[in-house]
């Protein structure tokens, strides 16, 4: 289907594929390091910055989740939650539940000492209160929990402004939310985390009350959802800005390197307050120029990011355990860092694609056949894995 403005919302947007491949290389570098302890040596200078992947990640969860609901919207069908979380639980939780049955079932396979408690793990609520130097284990699953939030509570927000028919204002909660996250996030730094800055392990403490949790964690979100309103509800406003999609992704670049240097320490009031709403921010020209016509991620259409971007959820769940394992088990072959790094590579690969054709794939297919016939044709925005 093609709007009057020439918006084609059926079409597969590629460019958020690349985004996605993206997302999760950054991350998967900013890891390795860390469960290496810093090999190889070049890496850390390198990859410093990854830990913004899992923001990429919240700007492309807003977007691509919000623009089916909002498309419903605008067609004025009604959101039915129960048809909503049946999506959402068969994409995820199948792959996750085998993910944590690895962790708790084989100690063999935790990266860290010890893993935060299981009610924690299967309640998706991990990132409140996480104590990262004590229960370190499975610990990037903070990032899951922050999604699942938003999972829960949006088509519940949405019923409830479409029932109440009060949907037309609904910019101002996206404002209203945004200014949350600042006056939680300074709150957090000055009265939770300002009087443990002396402590030798502040830097748990920070990443406890700041980092973490899903109340400061919502900017990348929300950007996703604003770009998502404006693509769904001013086609003709998109399709005038859609014309400079190199320039948002140039724009993009320079809001993300000045974030870079806000962000160098994380730990400083300038970053903790205003570092995730730029890194927000910078994402989200990065996603609006992706979905661009006029782009080169848009047009490029590349067999290998879709390859990745299909395996990232898999990859994120696993790749820390199997980097782990792999290091293990050639622990006494003293391999070179670098090819030990490639080596790794592959195994975190081959791990995630096992996880993908046994697991994610029976399980999207037990979706399709439940909902078949219940569920009006939706907008197939972005890529059919959401």
């Amino acid at each position: 289907m093609t709007t009057k403005s020439g918006l084609d919302i059926h079409r597969k947007l590629y460019g958020l594929d690349h985004l996605r491949a993206l997302a999760i290389i950054v991350v998967f570098f900013y890891h390795y390091f860390i469960v290496t302890r810093g090999q190889p040596k070049w890496l850390p200078d390198v990859a410093s910055f990854g830990w913004t992947g899992v923001d990429l990640f919240f700007v492309l969860s807003g977007f691509l989740i919000s623009s089916q609901i909002f498309y419903q919207i605008k067609q004025e069908q009604p959101i039915s939650f129960k048809i909503f979380f049946i999506k959402r639980f068969f994409r995820i939780v199948p792959a996750f539940l085998v993910t944590v049955g690895l962790y708790f079932c084989f100690p063999f396979f935790r990266e860290r000492e010890a893993l935060p408690p299981l009610w924690k793990v299967l309640t998706f609520t991990q990132n409140l209160g996480l104590d990262v130097k004590n229960f370190g284990t499975f610990s990037h699953a903070w990032s899951l929990c922050v999604e699942e939030h938003f999972y829960l509570f949006f088509p519940i927000v949405l019923i409830f402004l479409q029932r109440s028919k009060l949907f037309v204002k609904s910019y101002w909660l996206l404002i209203v939310l945004f200014l949350f996250g600042f006056v939680i996030r300074l709150y957090c730094y000055n009265y939770l985390y300002l009087p443990k800055i002396e402590d030798d392990y502040s830097w748990m403490y920070w990443h406890k009350y700041i980092y973490y949790p899903t109340y400061s964690r919502l900017d990348g979100l929300l950007v996703g959802v604003s770009l998502a309103g404006i693509y769904v509800f001013l086609p003709k406003f998109y399709t005038k800005i859609s014309q400079y999609g190199n320039q948002f992704i140039l724009l993009s670049l320079c809001i993300l390197i000045g974030a870079h240097f806000l962000c160098e320490d994380q730990q400083t009031f300038i970053a903790s307050i205003f570092g995730f709403p730029l890194i927000a921010l910078g994402f989200g020209f990065i996603v609006l120029g992706s979905i661009s016509p006029t782009s080169f991620l848009y047009r490029w259409n590349s067999k290998t990011t879709t390859f990745i971007a299909n395996l990232s959820f898999a990859i994120y769940l696993t790749h820390k355990g199997i980097i782990h394992v792999t290091h293990k088990l050639l622990d006494q072959f003293k391999i070179e860092s670098n090819i030990m790094l490639i080596i790794c590579i592959i195994t975190c690969i081959l791990a995630a694609y096992l996880l993908h054709l046994i697991i994610e794939k029976p399980f999207m297919k037990l979706r399709s056949i439940i909902i078949k016939g219940k569920l009006k044709p939706t907008a197939n925005i972005g890529t059919s894995s959401r």
